[in-house]
């Protein structure tokens, strides 16, 4: 592996990675304490719209890892920050349970369509409302565009498609504010004072996570768990920098190998 200069940041997707939606990946609330021991700053990265940012810190605490509120970055907070630098009024299709981080946001009369994992408003009358908008002129904003995740029962489609249908049906293309747009992972970065070149990413999405981070400048390392399926590190150019079993596995190289 080629020689890397001191690490400094470590970015952490949660689903998939560490839980899977109550179950945690074993070993990993050990690993995160491992992580915590060494001289980096650790943030949590995310592209979940299926609960608001404090459900989600409950549900961790609730699994027993020790991360704070203020160490999570959401791709819900990136579309909130969006929303109001264009001072639109969405027509948001996202989980009721995600609703309280768009509080405060006008959404009387749309101007705007914003599109997360949104299974109970995917049907025709939603979909052809927001197709309506978009027609009209009103910006597609896609919380982010992923293909599938991991469910306990199995995988199951993300918003990606429902994006996509729109784009198609518009002929128009969405802003997608989540991973794995550069802008995500910098803002993620913001406050740390760290480069990307001085970060690496872990995660379980090939595309999202590693593809991504590796696009901004970070190392990306693949981990097994969650939507992980074989051969998946071969869809991205470069390849991953590491691919690991687990999150565990990755914080021991991290550990043993880039301080």
């Amino acid at each position: 592996m080629a020689a890397r200069r001191v690490l400094k940041a470590v970015l952490v997707d949660l689903s998939g990675t560490l839980h899977i939606e109550d179950s945690a990946v074993p070993g990993s609330q050990e690993a995160l304490k491992r992580l915590r021991s060494a001289p980096v700053a650790i943030r949590f990265v995310t592209n979940t719209t299926k609960e608001s940012k404090r459900d989600l810190l409950e549900r961790l605490k609730t699994l027993e890892f020790d991360i704070a509120e203020d160490e999570i970055f959401t791709s819900l907070t990136a579309a909130r920050n969006l929303l109001e630098q264009k001072q639109v009024r969405p027509l948001l299709l996202v989980d009721n349970n995600a609703l309280q981080d768009f509080r405060g946001i006008p959404t009387n009369d749309p101007n705007a369509v914003v599109v997360g994992l949104a299974p109970e408003h995917f049907n025709y009358q939603m979909m052809n409302k927001a197709f309506r908008l978009i027609l009209d002129g009103a910006p597609l904003i896609a919380i982010h565009k992923a293909r599938y995740y991991k469910r306990k029962d199995g995988l199951a489609l993300g918003p990606g498609p429902f994006v996509t249908g729109l784009e198609y049906a518009t002929d128009t293309k969405a802003t997608v504010v989540g991973k794995p747009e550069t802008t995500f992972f910098l803002e993620a970065l913001s406050g740390t004072g760290c480069k990307p070149e001085e970060t690496v990413m872990i995660g379980d999405d090939c595309r999202d996570d590693v593809g991504g981070a590796q696009n901004a400048g970070m190392l990306g390392i693949l981990v097994k768990t969650g939507k992980y399926r074989a051969a998946d590190e071969d869809k991205i150019n470069p390849a991953p920098y590491l691919i690991c079993e687990s999150f565990p596995q990755a914080v021991d190289h991290i550990l043993q190998h880039l301080l």
